[in-house]
């Protein structure tokens, strides 16, 4: 079996998706899966039109049109590419909506006959639909519907995200399959060397938020939701860990200047590797009060660290999280999310309690190999013509 997985980017300040798609791609090949990227060379320094081993997998770089809009990646080069390279593939996997390399994927797919299946990544979710409202509207009308009605099955992460198919009025048939986290290795004394390295007293706990700065994310709210407790005389230190767009991040940096907060937070930039996992290990509270995630990878990873969690109904894995007394779900709100981080930060024993049974769901829900296995079963049934049901729900 030979599977193609179609993305706009994987830089590594994209976070998530970039994560998702090259872990995905990585375990599915564990499972004997030929599976291959392509995707254009934003951000990244690596050969173009070559099959290039980037992160133990292998991909396939095309340059991007340098009058490319923001997020849509146009790239001719991954017309030609795919119109050219299309047959050697059994299926093709493609990442997101309303964007140029999965749109034209979908659509030469069919030309030539190929079946594909889409992550729609929460794209489909009402908050995500309701960003550039009129463009989403004209691109569904035109181009994106179409995609959608003619895939072979759209893979959901949960039920959440099946409902918004449906919401979309798309009947196609879904994949319902979480998605995987790296096991963690151990750092010892991650929260001395994290307090030594950002220079923060060794007994202050630390709230973290972890994510791409980006005002869907609402780290402005946690800041927010922080100066509350700054004004009550509650000991913390945020780290924002992430990047953003300039004018976000001034915007986040002035708000943090306002509310007295400056001696009392870090931005520490994109983290990756070991340096998230010192993060992650040695925080005491992770914060991600999102307006909308279709699963929300970051949180996934905080809960495989053992890092109590803080979110918003909003993310849609939060139904497990809530099962398996992993975290606190609470409204997006200044109140109750600063009166979650009061109630945590006050009672170390419940911390050490979300973070141990956080261990235990993604032992038990997020392996990457069982993923992998379980989507390769829907690749296959695809691949051989079989009908699939309605919904295929492994998790």
């Amino acid at each position: 079996m030979k599977v193609l997985h179609v993305i706009p980017s994987i830089s590594p300040t994209l976070g998530g998706p970039t994560q998702v798609v090259l872990n995905l791609v990585k375990a599915l090949r564990e499972c004997k899966v030929e599976a291959e990227i392509v995707t254009t060379n934003d951000n990244v320094d690596a050969p173009l039109y070559q099959l290039t081993e980037y992160e133990q997998v292998p991909v396939w770089f095309l340059p991007k049109s340098s009058v490319s809009l923001k997020e849509y990646f146009f790239s001719p080069a991954i017309t030609k590419w795919l119109w050219q390279n299309i047959q050697n593939y059994d299926i093709l996997d493609n990442h997101y909506l309303f964007s140029y390399a999965s749109t034209c994927a979908g659509a030469i797919a069919r030309w030539q006959n190929i079946p594909y299946t889409v992550r729609t990544m929460g794209q489909l979710a009402p908050w995500a639909l309701a960003q550039s409202r009129r463009k989403k509207q004209i691109y569904s009308l035109l181009i994106e519907r179409h995609n959608l009605h003619r895939a072979a099955a759209i893979h959901c992460t949960s039920e959440g995200e099946v409902e918004d198919v449906r919401n979309f009025g798309i009947k196609t048939p879904t994949v319902t399959l979480p998605l995987g986290v790296n096991q963690p290795e151990t750092l010892p004394d991650a929260k001395q060397k994290i307090r030594e390295l950002y220079q923060i007293n060794q007994t202050t706990p630390i709230v973290l938020f972890l994510s791409r700065l980006h005002y869907k994310k609402r780290p402005d709210l946690l800041i927010r939701s922080l100066s509350k407790l700054a004004l009550n005389q509650t000991k913390f230190h945020l780290i924002l860990a992430g990047t953003g767009e300039p004018e976000y991040l001034e915007y986040l940096q002035k708000l943090v200047s306002d509310s007295g907060l400056t001696a009392q937070t870090t931005f520490s930039g994109f983290v990756t590797g070991k340096d998230k996992d010192l993060l992650l290990q040695g925080s005491d509270i992770f914060v991600l009060p999102s307006f909308s995630e279709n699963f929300g990878i970051a949180v996934a990873e905080a809960l495989a660290e053992g890092l109590p969690v803080i979110i918003t109904p909003d993310i849609q894995i939060a139904p497990e999280i809530s099962r398996a007394n992993a975290g606190l779900i609470v409204p997006g709100e200044e109140e109750t999310i600063a009166s979650a981080i009061v109630q945590l930060l006050a009672t170390p024993e419940q911390r050490y309690q979300l973070g141990e049974n956080g261990k235990k769901l993604v032992k038990e829900r997020y392996s990457w190999n069982a993923i992998a296995c379980q989507l390769t079963e829907a690749y296959r049934t695809i691949i051989e013509k079989q009908t699939l049901p309605n919904n295929i729900n492994f998790s």
